[in-house]
């Protein structure tokens, strides 16, 4: 085995960039510029059809497809499709009856990031929606 090649998992390879704002490591100088506009606002990618701004090039595309009806995500058991593979995998959930989301406080489980999301102010008896 050849111990000279480097990992290409993002994770364990040398992260030699830094953020000059934050001091966040990044292993490619392109993952700095791009992390750099969390801080800045700046979005320079915009949609040709709205003129809507986004941060990163992959953003506008993924955007894009609510606008030409694009779906190309498609549902192995179902068939059903969608425009976003997040929306697919959340969608999968309710074939498997998987729960992956677990409220840290008493353990219960979700589907979706976002009922869980909606579920943890019953902890604190706040009231987000008043």
């Amino acid at each position: 085995m050849n111990n000279s090649i480097k990992p290409k998992d993002p994770d364990t390879r040398e992260k030699q960039y830094f953020c000059d704002i934050c001091g966040k490591s990044f292993s490619q100088s392109w993952e700095v510029t791009r992390h750099k506009r969390t801080h800045t606002g700046e979005k320079p990618y915009h949609c040709d059809i709205c003129c809507k701004s986004f941060s990163h090039s992959s953003d506008v595309t993924r955007h894009k497809r609510t606008h030409i009806g694009e779906k190309p995500y498609y549902c192995d058991i179902c068939g059903n499709s969608f425009s976003h593979r997040n929306t697919l995998t959340r969608h999968k959930c309710t074939h498997t009856g998987e729960k992956p989301n677990h409220c840290d406080i008493c353990s219960k489980s979700f589907s979706c990031r976002s009922n869980l999301a909606h579920h943890k102010p019953t902890h604190t008896g706040e009231k987000p929606y008043d």
